[in-house]
């Protein structure tokens, strides 16, 4: 497994996160040779990580990948085949209720009674963790506000879109302030406007000390949203680290792909004699390319066209990534 070096501090995002330290006593979540078979079949396959006070940690990974079993393990609903899973501190499994009352677990599925309101669902899930009286009302006050739901807050959950269903399931994970919000797949079927609004609320509850564990396949939330994260693939845990630090894989300059009707042999051999040509993935009508260097995909460009090379279209863009998930696994995450 590539693992690039921990960074004293997590990658700088717009919004600026609180500090945290994601080493020793201040890791909230210690996942370590986790394991999980199904007979034959390894849906989770030896995978470690950590994160700590403040940190948005991202598993990012296909479905199938193993994301929903690793947050199902740690949150105490599967029982490990071995390894270790320690929150703040104390091993989990499936009878530590001491623990499971220090987290707060949003599943894909909605968690909703939806002859309720809102108001009504959050008080419930509030008392499921023992919060009654004065303190519950302020809260669920607080979260409705936090969710941008006060408005309908009395409106029976079958009324909602399915936007803001999402917004309160999320909710009734943070009704009882958790120090661990695991969070599975959360903004899966919704508009870009409420997947910004979910976004925020994970990032305002960071801000306040929450460790995040945050499970996705979309690239894009991944790298808004992650302080560091970890690729996952069938079970293992590829690489892992902040969202630069993966970039630096596939190099430091331009992504050049480049479809044409040419094979892979044709086109390895049109690349000999640029030291500065990195292939990231090479097939027959495709290659992916790390160029570096100033105007270094322009020179490529000029020298493939110059050897009679079949080329229908290219384009060109920064690492991401997509790149970094092709190039450890050969294929795309949608695949």
């Amino acid at each position: 497994m590539y693992k690039a070096e921990s960074p004293a501090r997590a990658r700088a995002t717009s919004w600026e996160a609180t500090a945290y330290c994601s080493r020793g006593e201040a890791d909230l979540i210690r996942v370590d040779d986790l394991r999980k078979n199904y007979g034959q079949n390894k849906a989770v396959d030896g995978i470690s990580f950590h994160a700590g006070t403040g940190e948005i940690f991202g598993l990012l990974g296909p479905n199938g990948a193993g994301k929903t079993t690793t947050i199902s393990i740690i949150s105490g609903l599967l029982e490990a085949t071995s390894g270790t899973v320690m929150v703040n501190g104390q091993a989990m499994s499936p009878t530590a209720s001491t623990v499971k009352k220090s987290m707060g677990v949003v599943p894909q599925e909605t968690a909703l009674y939806e002859e309720l309101t809102a108001r009504e669902n959050l008080r419930f899930w509030g008392g499921l963790y023992d919060m009654s009286g004065a303190r519950l009302r302020e809260r669920v006050g607080e979260v409705l506000a936090l969710i941008g739901l006060s408005d309908r807050a009395d409106d029976a959950v079958k009324t909602y879109s399915g936007g803001m269903k999402r917004r309160l399931n999320l909710g009734l994970g943070l009704i009882h302030e958790p120090q661990v919000l695991l969070l599975d797949e959360p903004t899966v079927g919704v508009d870009p406007q409420a997947r910004l609004s979910i976004l925020d609320v994970i990032r305002a509850a960071a801000r306040k000390g929450t460790t995040v564990l945050y499970t996705t396949h979309y690239m894009q939330e991944a790298e808004e949203l992650c302080h560091r994260l970890a690729i996952l693939d069938h079970g293992k845990i590829l690489a892992e680290g902040t969202v630069d630090e993966l970039k630096k894989m596939v190099g430091e300059g331009e992504i050049v792909t480049v479809r044409g009707n040419f094979t892979a042999q044709q086109m390895h051999r049109a690349l000999e004699g640029h030291p500065h040509v990195r292939t990231v993935s090479l097939e027959d009508r495709q290659a992916v390319l790390a160029v570096t260097g100033d105007g270094g995909s322009a020179r490529l460009l000029q020298d493939l066209l110059g050897q009679a090379l079949e080329v229908d279209g290219v384009n060109v863009r920064p690492p991401s990534l997509e790149q970094v998930f092709i190039k450890l696994t050969g294929r795309d995450l949608r695949d």
